[in-house]
């Protein structure tokens, strides 16, 4: 590390946590490129948010003292900037190098292994198979009066974990299964949790799950690449530990078993730019080239669109002031129902609207996949197999809730 460097931090995961009785604050990469993580006393971190590329070492020492009082040695700023870099944490040389060589791992694998196989479900697939049946049979039972969907052209479909989730997973999946094991592919739209900077994030890679391999249909992803560009493989790596297609792609893979069905993966950048700004998905031509593209590709294919995405994230545990208690549940019940229901209608632009009314306070993390499955699938309607309210931490003050949709 040199004095006239001008680091500049990357999209890290923080964490918040303790070391010898003093409160600190821990960096890691999220794309875990590093094992290593950094660890620094939460009094400094405000030099974090200097680091943005614009202030050599020196300055980030004066910038430090002016916001905060406190004054440090240039050789804690070179020690903390060595320590950084070396997990990987700064946007520069070293980490450019470490990702190419990953990229370049990750295109010339087999196929993009299963990440959570031996910790969220079984690795081995006759176990899995048998805890996914369980699911099943312990779903609610469909009432002979409920209302049947006819044709079923798409789903929405939680991300979470099967434990907390495997009871909603099971209701939608069972009431999907016809049109699964019926589809030549299937288009999983899921949400991109990194630091992104893109709306899309596609991938040619095959996704393994622990019956074998789901291929990718390369056709319907060139056609994306025709009208968008190779830009849409700059997030590319995402995909390597990104859970939320994942979850989707081990239910339809125990559906389909040993039919020969093809897969779109695509991860869903944030659509904070639009709920934060002026500007609108509806009118965004990126959008629409995509959903023109993905049309074309497969308007002679028997296709599901599944849109892989939980509802609100609320309580402390996602930086909630207060903890979530019996009216604020219901409160949040009342607020997902009526959300559900603007889905079911098909509504995307509705869908938008509301959370953007909102100030999306309540962090629907699926709004990115949900919306684009219903601009995909055009006039739609659907209905709710399943909603639940999930944990989130070991207190029970916050909360993730799902849900599973059915759409015709």
């Amino acid at each position: 590390m040199t004095s006239n460097m001008w680091p500049k931090l990357r999209g890290v995961q923080v964490s918040f946590g303790q070391w010898q009785g003093q409160p600190v604050v821990v960096l890691q990469d999220p794309l875990r490129l590093s094992d290593r993580a950094v660890a620094l006393p939460q009094s400094i971190a405000p030099v974090l948010e200097l680091c943005d590329g614009t202030r050599d070492c020196a300055t980030l020492r004066s910038a430090l003292e002016l916001r905060t009082g406190l004054r440090v040695g240039p050789e804690y700023i070179d020690k903390l900037l060595f320590e950084l870099d070396e997990a990987l944490l700064l946007d520069n040389d070293h980490f450019a190098r470490v990702y190419r060589g990953e990229i370049e791992k990750y295109r010339s694998a087999p196929s993009r292994p299963p990440t959570m196989a031996g910790t969220v479900y079984p690795s081995s697939p006759e176990l899995l198979e048998g805890a996914l049946l369980e699911y099943f049979n312990t779903a609610s039972p469909r009432a002979e009066n409920m209302p049947q969907i006819e044709q079923v052209r798409g789903l929405v479909s939680p991300h979470i974990d099967y434990q907390r989730g495997g009871a909603i997973y099971a209701e939608v999946w069972r009431q999907a299964a016809t049109a699964a094991r019926s589809a030549d592919v299937a288009i999983i739209l899921g949400t991109n949790h990194f630091d992104c900077r893109s709306i899309f994030a596609l991938t040619r890679q095959s996704y393994s799950t622990p019956w074998g391999i789901l291929s990718t249909a390369s056709d319907v992803v060139d056609r994306v690449v025709t009208v968008l560009g190779e830009g849409v493989f700059d997030e590319e790596l995402h995909h390597r530990m990104e859970h939320s297609v994942e979850t989707a792609a081990v239910w339809l893979h125990y559906l389909v078993k040993d039919r020969y069905c093809e897969l779109v993966p695509v991860l869903c950048g944030s659509f904070q730019k639009y709920i934060a700004g002026g500007k609108h998905p509806g009118d965004d031509e990126e959008i629409a080239l995509f959903v023109d593209a993905v049309r074309q590709a497969t308007a002679n294919r028997r296709t599901l669109i599944v849109a892989a995405g939980d509802l609100a994230h609320v309580g402390p545990a996602f930086g909630d002031r207060y903890p979530v208690g019996l009216a604020e549940k219901a409160n949040l019940s009342a607020a997902d129902s009526e959300l559900m229901a603007i889905i079911a209608k098909g509504d995307a632009e509705g869908l938008f609207q509301q959370v953007k009314r909102e100030g999306d306070r309540r962090r629907i993390c699926g709004l990115a996949p949900i919306y684009l499955a219903l601009r995909l699938l055009g006039e739609t309607t659907g209905k709710i197999t399943g909603y639940a309210q999930c944990p989130a931490d070991q207190q029970e003050t916050s909360f993730v809730s799902i849900c599973g949709i059915l759409l015709s």
